[in-house]
């Protein structure tokens, strides 16, 4: 950006000796240069730190691993991939056989241990049983229930179904595959709806006291060039992860933390006109943003024409 505003200002000077035929000499040229520097110099120290810019900018989305409960043979998948399904939606199906043999099994033994206890209790009513034979038939009982309820619960994740709104990516489950209930080994890859159109900017220390959450800002995107669109901070994360430290054997130093990191800003879209091209921003897509403080806020349109010029630059670039 820096060089976009040398180079517009240059283009303003040759444009000024030409239109008011101005002779190069030893006054004008190194006037026009130590003007250059001077303006240049104070508007970009004003700009750079009061409405600061990250050229680092992307779209971050929430995914959960798809990983059955049950592990099950593969009977039938009724999602199909990119398709947005609602919360509650069957995702795939698993043989439910031996669960279903489960149940029952636990069924019949229920209605057997309860007549157990109906006779115990009826042959303590008569006086001839023993309260321990009433005592165990009870526990019996309870024991097949908790069984029972656990079994049901294994049957009813034959069916998995989505957790929130959302869809699924990279669908390569078909029918008769084995479906592991291994929290390693997930079967789908489910994108959370909910969450979507964050943005996340990340900007030098620097400007750590021009990034309040409220303040005005604006997103380019590189696969969008030549837009640009309205936004405001929603939150400044109050961690780094330069600075993580985690229980181990091994005292941190000055050669761990090479690196000063950057702060991240969470932005939220608030440009009606994105509503056009939301659909086509896949999640992770890449861009840069500005915030816009409250101090020097005249020196804010500067940034904005920078912006501006940079998102046309996206139209350019050296790849066959």
């Amino acid at each position: 950006m820096d060089l976009l505003l040398i180079l517009t200002y240059t283009a303003i000077c040759v444009a000024v000796f030409k239109i008011f035929k101005i002779p190069l000499n030893k006054w004008t040229v190194p006037t026009a240069v130590l003007g250059g520097i001077v303006l240049i110099g104070t508007l970009i120290f004003l700009m750079n730190y009061n409405h600061p810019y990250s050229e680092m900018t992307r779209e971050y989305y929430v995914t959960t691993p798809v990983v059955p409960a049950v592990t099950g043979q593969v009977t039938e998948v009724l999602v199909k991939p990119n398709t947005p399904v609602a919360k509650g939606d069957t995702l795939f199906k698993l043989d439910a056989t031996p669960f279903q043999s489960k149940v029952d099994s636990l069924k019949a033994r229920l209605k057997s241990a309860k007549d157990d206890l109906s006779r115990a209790l009826e042959l303590k009513k008569r006086g001839v049983g023993k309260q321990r034979d009433i005592d165990v038939a009870r526990a019996n009982v309870d024991d097949i229930k908790a069984q029972l309820v656990h079994a049901e619960f294994e049957l009813s994740q034959t069916e998995v179904k989505a957790m929130n709104d959302g869809y699924v990516v990279q669908q390569a489950l078909y029918p008769g595959m084995l479906a592991v209930a291994m929290p390693l080994r997930p079967v789908m890859i489910f994108v959370n709806r909910e969450g979507q159109n964050q943005y996340t900017a990340w900007f030098r220390q620097n400007s750590l006291l021009r990034l309040k959450p409220g303040y005005d800002a604006e997103i380019a995107f590189d696969g969008i060039p030549g837009r640009v669109f309205k936004a405001k901070v929603e939150r400044v994360s109050p961690a780094m992860v330069e600075g993580q430290v985690q229980p181990s054997g091994t005292i941190i130093s000055p050669a761990t933390a090479p690196m000063p990191g950057r702060v991240a800003v969470v932005l939220t879209i608030t440009d009606p006109d994105f509503d056009e091209f939301s659909a086509d921003i896949p999640g992770g897509a890449f861009g840069q943003a500005a915030v816009y403080s409250d101090h020097f806020h005249h020196v804010a349109v500067m940034r904005k024409i920078l912006l501006r010029m940079s998102s046309w630059m996206s139209y350019f670039f050296p790849f066959h």
